[in-house]
């Protein structure tokens, strides 16, 4: 069976395997004391054109979202993001866990604009009974987003000022980041998106590493005890070379770009093959995670020899179904789906 359920089914790139099996005679110090950590470091920082960028490496997603949400959170503050925000949606409360409130807002074809983040913050501050409530202190964004969708300049930029007006902090989640800035919709490169939050991460579970994500702060200092409250959450890597080598593979001749281009290029063909049968396409998306509408017959029988993910049920007649591709997607692969789609009677 072929498989497109996620771009993290496979193992990890055959160049970070390869490091790994240089390096695993070597011994070094723990927890990310070590020099492939700080030559990734180096290496990240030069890519995001900021030497002065503190960088952290995690070791998965949702600890990473739980970890500097609470690093910059007091008690009382909560964070906002779209109501279909990764955080609001799919990580199971883990950010209302460590005790901060997920205030989601309407999105706009899944993205946060400027004036509806404007509009709420003005409507809050005037109840006269805001000190009582959940006290807005965060912005949290994907990139791209859950339906793959990429922000622009413009609205990155207006999103960043926003948030600089209001006193809130931008925190871009970028467990796909790669396939973002690399996609055709994308009209600025990492550097500028440094700029324009006060936080992200680079995704590597999903960007061809074995896992880890790399937290750049890049609009302000690391919190006070950020590294300790890494290890608080759960989210410090004993073997912490393990991440940095991996990083330093992923920084090293491009490769975290070209992985994320040939993502983009055979999600743009399975986006082709699925409009060649007469298949919807649910969203737009520009990036390696593509959304069509199946019939519940449809999806029943290609089930039976693909793998692949129901997104959304929306209605009895229209199953929303997600296709991912990666650095491991092979053109074979694509090859099959589109045979197997030729034999199937719908």
């Amino acid at each position: 069976m072929i498989s497109f359920e996620s771009d993290y089914n496979n193992g990890m790139l055959p160049e970070i395997l390869e490091a790994f099996g240089k390096t695993n005679s070597e011994k070094t110090s723990g927890y990310g004391f070590d020099p492939y950590s700080e030559a990734a470091k180096e290496k990240i920082r030069k890519a995001v054109g900021n030497e002065n960028a503190d960088v952290f490496f995690l070791v998965g997603g949702t600890q990473t979202n739980t970890t500097v949400i609470d690093s910059l959170l007091l008690g009382c503050e909560g964070v906002i993001c779209v109501e279909t925000g990764h955080i609001e949606v799919h990580e199971s409360g883990a950010v209302e866990a460590f005790g901060h409130k997920v205030i989601p807002l309407p999105g706009e074809n899944s993205k946060l604009s400027s004036s509806t983040l404007a509009s709420y913050m003005d409507s809050f501050l005037a109840d006269e009974t805001h000190p009582h409530m959940v006290q807005p202190g965060m912005v949290y964004i994907s990139m791209p987003t859950e339906f793959g969708m990429v922000y622009t300049q413009e609205e990155l930029t207006a999103l960043y000022a926003t948030c600089q007006k209001y006193g809130l902090r931008l925190f871009i989640d970028g467990a796909r980041l790669g396939y973002g800035l690399e996609s055709e919709a994308c009209d600025y490169d990492l550097p500028f998106l440094a700029k324009h939050c006060d936080v992200f991460y680079i995704g590597g579970t999903k960007v061809g590493a074995m896992m880890g994500e790399a937290v750049v702060f890049s609009g302000m200092n690391a919190p006070k005890y950020f590294f300790t409250t890494v290890k608080r959450h759960g989210a410090l890597l004993a073997k912490g070379r393990m991440l940095g080598i991996q990083f330093d593979t992923l920084f090293t001749d491009q490769l975290y770009f070209k992985v994320a281009r040939h993502a983009i290029a055979m999600a743009a063909r399975i986006r082709g093959i699925f409009k060649k049968h007469g298949i919807a396409i649910a969203y737009d998306s520009p990036t390696n995670q593509q959304f069509v509408v199946l019939s519940p017959t449809l999806h029943e029988a290609l089930s039976k020899r693909v793998a692949f993910e129901i997104w959304e049920r929306k209605s009895d007649t229209e199953i929303i179904c997600r296709f991912v591709t990666s650095w491991a997607t092979k053109e074979e692969e694509l090859d099959e789906l589109d045979q197997i789609l030729d034999e199937l009677d719908f």
